[in-house]
């Protein structure tokens, strides 16, 4: 009996530990601001919810590993809280579109942004330079090249 004890401390420590080095990763790699803010502030269910960028509230946010999150409605929080990994952007919330043709991490516009297969896509979109519109010319392609360049960076 104490030896099964003690095994079950050992296995919550160590998933303690993998959830604090998950979160720590995390942290360097995804594009957040000095706060640990992601999307700039916006709210990310309202882009599945009402298809477009809304920014949330300072008052309304949440935490998932270590990276806050703002929303809208409390209602959207709940939403995100009951299954992050749906609504969060892909590619660490960097620009799509740098992803996947140069591999690179790249500001993004949140309010230039796409749904795919349901799943949450920002791009770039300063200086007349939409990259959403390049995107769309070779949809597949750059979506493939862009989950490849990602996992370099999360391993």
């Amino acid at each position: 009996m104490k030896k099964a004890a003690a095994i079950l401390v050992l296995f919550v420590s160590t998933l303690s530990g993998l959830r604090a080095q998950q979160a720590s990763v995390r942290v360097k790699q995804y594009n957040i601001d000095k706060s640990g803010l992601a999307i700039a502030g916006y709210d990310p269910v309202a882009y599945f919810i009402d298809n477009k960028a809304l920014e949330g509230s300072k008052d309304i946010t949440t935490v998932y590993q270590g990276i806050t999150y703002r929303f809208a409605s409390v209602g959207n929080r709940n939403v995100f809280k009951a299954n992050p990994l749906k609504y969060e952007p892909q590619y660490g919330g960097w620009c799509a579109y740098a992803m996947g043709a140069k591999g690179e991490k790249v500001e993004v516009d949140p309010e230039t942004f796409k749904i795919v297969d349901g799943k949450l896509f920002l791009f770039y979109n300063k200086y007349f330079n939409n990259t959403l519109k390049i995107w769309n010319k070779d949809e597949a392609h750059l979506k493939t090249s862009a989950d490849q360049s990602w996992t370099k960076f999360i391993q």
